[in-house]
């Protein structure tokens, strides 16, 4: 019997997504999901004879579908990289909010409509039901969009067939140069990626408030493009670097970026729940924390953190939002200071 993800009722846009694409022919399938893959699991139980890859592109996001999927079918498959797995497919399912990054709707798209089969479709819903925007995307492929309007009025779904290859791929990737101190080194990111085409103010301001000892060992928690992992790491070749993400291009990124600066003092992990290499032992983790969830993913950031650093490390983070940490951090943590710089708060801490 399947029980989290079944209980869970889909997000409107992808429950419009299963009902358009499921009278839809097709044994090769992909899903996206802007909740826990609810799109591939109605169609891997309705399809026995098919295959179905629910893709996605953040661990946290696939574990968390994954634990509902206790008796998934056995054609039911859940991967988290970088890039769709690559087809040729019969059926993309592609949902997505009106709240969500341009640009990555954009890759999506794109990627789901390059790994169709000739005569495959995309299936693409929106919740949005004035949507103008994702219609506009899909004719640019230059096929014929079929609209399909929702009963309740509240999101719209498209198909669009696939009777030949897009005339121009985009490509979505970026390399921009930062300087830290005397260094210019180079930073690659991707739709998805925090932050796309630019290194973050945060950023700026923890690579500006840090200096590192010889052979300190460093970690950053939810690396993005990894511009303050790269910075350390080009300080001083005998000081060590762990960086990691929850989401699978910002690992991508951070790795081809510390080849491109030939920086052999990082490594980069793929992680959603603060494992690193020999807790316990890390002299400084470096954060700058995400502001939504209400504060959720900063509390994992920050036990991951505790978790992680020697008995007197240091925790240095930065945010515009400090009152949760200046509230939270004194429970468990000494020395917890503040700083104000620009509009950011830099907030220090000693593990006891």
């Amino acid at each position: 019997m399947f029980h989290a993800t079944q209980s869970l009722p889909p997000r409107p846009a992808e429950a419009h997504a299963i009902k358009v694409a499921t009278p839809l022919p097709g044994t090769r399938i992909v899903c996206t999901s802007i909740g826990r893959g609810q799109a591939a699991w109605s169609l891997a139980t309705g399809r026995p004879e098919a295959t179905v890859n629910a893709w996605f592109l953040d661990l946290h996001h696939f574990q968390a579908a994954r634990r509902g999927w206790d008796s998934a079918p056995n054609n039911l498959a859940a991967v988290c990289t970088a890039d769709m797995p690559p087809g040729p497919y019969d059926l993309a399912v592609v949902p997505l909010t009106k709240a969500g990054e341009t640009e990555l709707s954009r890759d999506l798209l794109q990627q789901a409509f390059q790994n169709l089969a000739i005569g495959g479709r995309l299936v693409a819903a929106v919740d949005n039901a004035r949507d103008k925007w994702l219609r506009e995307q899909l004719a640019a492929t230059g096929e014929t969009v079929r609209v399909r309007p929702s009963a309740s009025g509240d999101t719209i779904g498209y198909i669009v067939e696939k009777t030949r290859e897009l005339a121009k791929v985009r490509d979505f990737s970026h390399r921009f140069v930062f300087r830290d101190r005397e260094r210019l080194l180079t930073a690659m990111t991707r739709p998805g990626v925090f932050a796309h085409r630019r290194i973050d103010p945060g950023a700026r301001h923890l690579l500006n408030a840090v200096d590192v000892a010889p052979g300190t060992r460093v970690l950053e928690i939810g690396c993005g493009s990894g511009c303050v992992a790269l910075g350390i790491a080009a300080r001083d070749p005998t000081v060590g670097v762990h960086a990691f993400d929850s989401a699978a291009r910002a690992v991508e990124c951070t790795r081809l970026a510390a080849e491109l600066n030939q920086l052999s003092n990082i490594t980069v992990a793929l992680e959603s729940e603060g494992n690193v290499p020999e807790r316990g032992s890390w002299d400084l983790a470096l954060a700058n924390p995400p502001y939504y969830a209400d504060f959720e993913i900063a509390e994992r950031f920050v036990e991951s953190a505790r978790l992680a650093l020697a008995p007197g490390g240091t925790l240095l983070l930065v945010t515009k939002q400090p009152t949760w940490y200046l509230e939270h951090l004194p429970r468990m943590w000494q020395d917890v200071a503040e700083e104000l710089v620009k509009g950011y708060h830099l907030i220090e801490a000693v593990r006891p």
